[in-house]
């Protein structure tokens, strides 16, 4: 694989992955590598100081340049200056006061992306998408405003992306072949998590019934040509909907996720399984607080990033939690074709593209990515160009949009 630039895996994975958006315009080089040049290496605080300083840094070049005229010069770099504060968002959990600091930075993170949004052509329309009686915050893009209809692409985020991650890669890609794209928030995700406290659900189809249903209402989504695309977790939420809802044309997980709860389970000690499946919260609970009391900082940190979610109040509440996301007598219930991606050195769910591969039902494509081609790990953090080509490719001859 690439280069590592921290010992620290968490801030590793994020440098990478924001270094493989570089293509997309949400980051330089330079500031990507000099701001990490500066930061404490597993130093939750000097992460987020150091990724907030480039942040407000390049947004008060932004504003410079929008009051001077230079529209194109502010556009880009309120995309950066959203990057950077999302990368300063990843590490809030692990700092000495993530309360103060979560929602200043998610707002300076969509209050930088909102103002890029509105500069593009067309501009991108924020939209509210009905939802169990209240909505989902998301965004609508379109190539141009011509009405026809056109091939529309729903991006669906994964346990603790932010939207920057969507627009710069499969978004942009979308946008530059004629598709419509939407990007939301759903339950457990963003905003929808830090400004409504709404937790992840297992049953992803009620989430996704309603965003189709939304994009059916509007002239110019062509109705037999939705695709829906999932990162992350987002490979896990992705095929769980099409095993319910079938509308969509097509669907792409990025990385195949058949039981996420894997995850969470390969990491508990052997005595702690049999706690769990007994039901003996008090016992799980003490076993895992005393655990984590000598964690390293950084376990500390990804246990409570990844356990927020879920909207739970306890350790044995979370697992209990967690073993509900599972494709187990769904998979061969999809029928809508599948591209299912499978990177080399897959940390959280290894195995699990081919799993699901082999497990669903209709037509499907599985698609390798190799450390020999810099597209190794979870999600390809430094090949998003490559993948953007292939599962394009793959969606091109699936829907055979209008070019």
């Amino acid at each position: 694989m690439a280069r590592s630039f921290f010992a620290n895996e968490q801030f590793n994975f994020e440098l990478q992955l924001a270094l493989g958006q570089v293509a997309y315009g949400s980051g330089d080089v330079g500031e990507l590598l000099s701001t990490a040049e500066r930061i404490e290496d597993g130093n939750f605080d000097s992460w987020v100081a150091e990724w907030t300083a480039v942040g407000r840094r390049i947004e008060e070049i932004a504003e410079s340049c929008a009051a001077s005229g230079h529209a194109l010069s502010a556009r880009a770099a309120y995309l950066r200056s959203s990057q950077y504060y999302a990368l300063a968002l990843s590490a809030v959990d692990g700092t000495t006061d993530p309360e103060a600091l979560l929602l200043p930075t998610f707002r300076a993170h969509r209050r930088t992306f909102d103002a890029h949004v509105a500069r593009l052509s067309p501009v991108a329309e924020k939209v509210e998408i009905p939802y169990e009686g209240t909505t989902l915050p998301g965004y609508l893009f379109r190539p141009g405003w011509e009405p026809t209809q056109r091939p529309t692409l729903i991006l669906n985020n994964g346990s603790d992306g932010p939207v920057t991650a969507l627009w710069a890669g499969p978004g942009t890609g979308a946008v530059a072949r004629g598709y419509n794209v939407l990007i939301f928030d759903g339950p457990g995700q963003q905003s929808m998590l830090f400004e409504r406290n709404v937790p992840f659900r297992p049953d992803w189809e009620r989430v996704i019934t309603p965003v189709v249903d939304y994009l059916l209402g509007i002239s110019d989504v062509d109705p037999g040509r939705i695709a829906l695309y999932g990162i992350s977790q987002g490979g896990y939420w992705v095929p769980r909907a099409l095993a319910f809802e079938r509308r969509p044309a097509a669907g792409i997980a990025d990385p195949g996720v058949f039981d996420v709860s894997t995850a969470w389970l390969e990491r508990l000690p052997p005595e702690m399984l049999p706690l769990l499946e007994a039901g003996d919260k008090e016992n799980f609970d003490h076993f895992i607080e005393m655990g984590l009391r000598d964690a390293t900082p950084q376990d500390r940190q990804t246990m409570a990033w990844r356990a927020k979610p879920y909207g739970t109040s306890s350790p044995f509440d979370t697992f209990t939690a967690v073993r509900q996301y599972t494709l187990h007598g769904l998979a061969d219930r999809i029928t809508t074709p599948l591209l299912i991606t499978d990177p080399e050195g897959e940390k959280f769910w290894p195995g699990q593209p081919k799993r699901l591969y082999h497990a669903v039902g209709g037509p499907k494509k599985l698609v390798g990515f190799t450390a020999a081609e810099g597209a190794a790990g979870h999600c390809e953090p430094m090949a998003r160009t490559l993948l953007e080509q292939r599962m394009f490719d793959w969606l091109d001859e699936t829907l055979s949009p209008t070019r």
